[in-house]
């Protein structure tokens, strides 16, 4: 047995803030300046490229040139007809219990009568087109498919386009089970092209390949973060998705076992994956700490997991108590949550920050990875302080309509007058006044 040399982060006996406790907390370190560097002459490749430049950019960065960016319709039906119907059996039970969950999110039109004759209707309004990235790097990600799509579908978008790499071993089209989903979900326009080139061809277009989209969504590697980043403003994104992270907050009644499986799971997808177990018990985390070791040495992916669980990303937690725990898990933020404590509902009311919170021993993070009927695609790198994972709402906009009629007008005019005029804007009260001149 080899040992996980899995660090520890001691906090007991202090009191912090929050702050405080995100500079001690491990996070994965992206340098993303660097990466923008890199993918700036990717992105001035694709504006106003052709498709010859895409094919260029697929065999530089993926090994492999397509016959094609944009993947036949026959080859998308040809990899639904071969998958494996255990594996399609699974998928229609993830889509089904995704869609259920997802539909209930959508708002309803909220109509407000601000005065008699003075109505404010606000309306949730789907984005006309959406390109949605799905990776195909260290993993196969299907069931990112089914994340970013069905609550595109929900919303109502009308226009949505799938992007995944090309694959060597799949005669350079995206690999045959993201296509079999795609084809499950009715998805028909579908590009072999990945990383920061497909991030582009969404922002910009490329005539006579892909029309530009409204909204870009969807995890990938540090490239395609770059990309979001670069482009964000041209198109809409849904977060810069960095390495995954998984936090556990445990108490001494944990399974030791159970725990150590869950950070192997999250360590599982890369090697700056992060694992944080935090916990005010001792001897749970010295149990984890065996269960590591011997739990990592029969895993397939025993290199890539034990470079993440012993890099700085990841850490073994100790505090004074579960609520002082609490603390620590809000300020770190963490793109899946679990909670395995006596109390874990009780002690979930606590949780402001996190992208998704799992509650309990049966309820591992790799349920809602596939088929919980919540959604994977979630904020990274502390981000769950501000912002939300992929829901129906990221893809619908919030738009008013606003209606007055002559004498709900008249009895406002002036006050928009007094306002306008103390903000030194005048013409602002003028285009008021001027419904009160004779025409």
């Amino acid at each position: 047995m080899n040992p996980v040399a899995i660090r520890t982060v001691d906090f007991r006996g202090r009191t912090l803030s929050k702050s405080d406790y995100r500079s001690e907390l491990p996070r994965a370190e992206l340098d993303i300046d660097t990466a923008l560097i890199s993918i700036k002459p990717i992105l001035e490749k694709v504006v106003g490229g052709s498709e010859n430049d895409l094919l260029d950019l697929c065999e530089k960065f993926d090994g492999v040139r397509p016959k094609s960016i944009r993947v036949p319709m026959a080859e998308i039906s040809s990899a639904l007809a071969d998958l494996d119907p255990n594996v399609k059996s699974a998928l229609e039970e993830a889509i089904r219990r995704i869609t259920k969950a997802h539909t209930d999110q959508l708002r309803t039109e909220i109509f407000t009568q601000v005065v008699d004759g003075g109505e404010v209707t606000h309306k949730q309004i789907p984005v006309d087109r959406v390109g949605l990235y799905v990776p195909g790097g260290r993993a196969v990600y299907p069931s990112s498919v089914i994340m970013n799509v069905v609550p595109a579908q929900i919303a109502k978008v009308s226009s949505i386009a799938v992007a995944s790499p090309p694959q060597i071993d799949n005669n350079g089209l995206p690999n045959k089970t993201i296509l079999a989903t795609c084809a499950l979900l009715g998805i028909t326009e579908v590009y072999a092209i990945g990383g920061a080139q497909a991030i582009a061809m969404f922002a910009y277009g490329v005539s006579g390949v892909c029309e530009s989209a409204d909204l870009v969504t969807g995890p990938g590697n540090i490239y395609v973060a770059a990309a979001k980043r670069a482009l964000r403003g041209v198109i809409g994104i849904d977060s810069e998705a960095g390495p995954t992270e998984v936090a556990v907050l445990a108490d001494k009644t944990a399974n030791a076992g159970e725990v150590a499986a869950d950070l192997i799971s999250q360590a599982e997808h890369d090697v700056i994956a992060a694992a944080v177990l935090v916990t005010d018990s001792v001897e749970l985390a010295d149990a984890v700490k065996v269960e590591l070791s011997v739990r990592v040495s029969k895993t397939k992916h025993e290199e890539r997991i034990r470079t993440a669980l012993t890099g700085k990303q990841s850490a073994i937690v100790l505090v004074d108590s579960i609520t002082q725990g609490l603390d620590v898990v809000n300020a770190y933020a963490a793109e899946h949550l679990e909670i395995q404590t006596v109390n874990a509902k009780e002690d979930s009311l606590s949780i402001r920050n996190a992208g998704a919170v799992f509650i309990g021993r049966f309820t591992p993070v790799s349920l809602g990875d596939y088929s919980a009927g919540s959604n994977h695609v979630l904020p990274t790198g502390g981000c769950a302080c501000h912002s939300s994972g992929l829901s129906v709402q990221t893809f619908l906009k919030g738009v008013s309509f606003i209606e007055y009629n002559k004498e709900a007008f008249a009895t406002i005019a002036e006050n928009v007058i007094t306002l306008a005029n103390s903000e030194d804007l005048p013409a602002h009260g003028e285009a008021m006044s001027a419904r009160f001149e004779e025409s």
